[in-house]
């Protein structure tokens, strides 16, 4: 099968992590993967895997805008040239452009939804979400049905996955390296690996943390992650008089590195399709503090595999951290049960054959 991927870019961030995974578990069971993009800091992870890849000027955030549409006639020479079998599309301006090539060739679509969509105008009168499409979480699916009308049976649950050899059990020596490196020592260290942005939550996070100094002033605080609330969030560190306890680095290649040096994960999101940091967390065997919101909760059983507090609650979410703080043996548990969920439930090989049965599906027209 010869599957055309839609997506704005291939910078790091969820989409890309998740078609990442999607491309290598296909590739390895015989499928040829096809990437349309603007390219970005991952692209040669993808081309090393095998997969093409075409660059667009299609960074782009409105479905009005030109650049969106130029490149079809060129799209559908392109399609017919590499014999494609299944357009998939990840983010809205690409959903569209996805639809209009499905109309164009006949070639079937679909979409995968990451998250929650406001029910705008233009996603109303042009909603393009495809012959099928893909909900990344229960969470996901109810909003598609609730928000934009979408019919149960058009929508297909596949929980993403990740590769569980990638995120495996704490690597010790890697551990104080990278501790080393960012000026680590002793401390316990909490820690969100996300973009910089107000969904997220590291504003909530920040404040949380100012309460956790003053019980346990011997904790670092690490913001792993890019975005345009950089210079917001190091304005509340500075304001808050916590800078030297507050450690802001850019998201790298290896996740992983950066997992290995914290000791409690959270996610104090103000809403989440899923959460693939957290599963990634969860499969290093850390402690997840995260937030009640969106598909979280499909991943966390609360006081086992985690513990969930109610988004916006800063003095719930500090409390949850102090108590890990304070009962490390507690913290262990925890963190080694999530690990052994995570290699139950988040197996990528379980989201390619999905996926692939979803490919079958719109091209059976079922």
């Amino acid at each position: 099968m010869n599957i055309l991927f839609l997506t704005t870019h291939l910078n790091a961030g969820g989409i890309t992590s998740y078609l990442f995974t999607l491309t290598k578990g296909l590739i390895s069971s015989g499928h040829h993967v096809y990437l349309v993009s603007s390219g970005g800091n991952q692209e040669k992870d993808f081309l090393s895997l095998g997969a093409k890849s075409l660059r667009l000027n299609i960074k782009i955030k409105s479905e009005l805008d030109l650049r969106l549409y130029l490149p079809v006639h060129f799209l559908k020479k392109y399609m017919k040239e590499c014999h494609i079998d299944v357009i998939h599309a990840q983010t809205r301006v690409t959903q569209v452009m996805g639809n209009i090539l499905r109309k164009c060739t006949g070639v079937p679509y679909v979409a995968t939804c990451h998250g929650f969509f406001k029910p705008r105008f233009f996603r109303k009168i042009f909603p393009c979400w495809g012959d099928r499409t893909i909900a990344i979480s229960s969470a996901v699916k109810e909003h598609l049905e609730k928000d934009f009308g979408i019919l149960p049976s058009y929508i297909d649950l596949v929980e993403s996955g990740i590769d569980l050899q990638k995120f495996q059990s704490i690597d010790s020596t890697k551990r104080e390296e990278r501790r080393l490196s960012l000026g680590i020592k002793n401390e316990c260290v909490v820690g969100i690996i996300a973009r910089l942005s107000d969904v997220k939550g590291q504003d909530i996070l920040i404040q949380a943390f100012q309460l956790i100094l003053k019980e346990h002033p011997y904790t670092k605080l690490l913001l792993v992650g890019e975005g345009k609330l950089m210079l917001d969030l190091k304005q509340i560190v500075k304001d808050l008089n916590i800078e030297k306890d507050v450690i802001f680095t850019p998201v790298v290649k290896e996740i992983k590195d950066y997992l290995d040096c914290i000791d409690i994960f959270v996610m104090p999101s103000r809403n989440e399709g899923l959460g693939l940091s957290i599963m990634e967390a969860q499969a290093c065997g850390l402690p997840v503090v995260a937030s009640r919101v969106g598909g979280i909760p499909a991943l966390i059983e609360e006081g086992k595999t985690g513990f969930l507090v109610e988004p916006e609650d800063v003095q719930g979410l500090a409390g949850a951290i102090i108590d890990l703080i304070r009962n490390p043996q507690k913290a262990k548990n925890v963190g080694l049960c999530a690990s052994r969920f995570a290699k139950t439930h988040y197996a990528a090989e379980k989201m390619t054959e999905k996926t692939v049965e979803v490919y079958q599906k719109v091209l059976r027209n079922d």
